[in-house]
């Protein structure tokens, strides 16, 4: 069975090429444009890995790991992604207990590499 990636990103074309990427790399993809969407996707699914833009509508990948981490307890992978890589975000991200952070522009085949790396642990 493919591993199942949540891919959290309000920018569409981005979303859009990833996700294509991604199914070609043989992962089930799903797509959430915004926090709103997320928090229903995780209450009846968690998937294999999460992808994460940090700057999303309703809901923050700063509190998407949070929440995670915090309230469903949950040690799936989590790999940032954002234009807003500066050291406070990136700091934050990890001490929330991010896994991975990508700065955008983010090359698709890198992020398949990091995925892999991040399933495979």
């Amino acid at each position: 069975m493919s591993k199942t990636v949540l891919l959290a990103d309000d920018d569409q074309l981005l979303a859009s090429l990833l996700n294509f990427r991604l199914k070609k790399g043989g992962y089930a993809v799903h797509h959430s444009a915004n926090g709103k969407e997320v928090k229903e996707y995780l209450k009846d699914s968690m998937p294999d890995i999460i992808v994460s833009d940090i700057m999303m509508p309703y809901f923050s990948g700063i509190e998407l790991i949070d929440y995670v981490r915090n309230e469903l307890k949950s040690n799936t992978p989590i790999i940032i992604i954002s234009s807003a890589g500066n050291e406070q975000n990136v700091l934050t991200a990890f001490e929330l207990g991010a896994n991975d952070f990508i700065t955008k522009p983010v090359s698709p085949t890198e992020l398949l590499v990091r995925i892999a790396r991040e399933i495979e642990k």
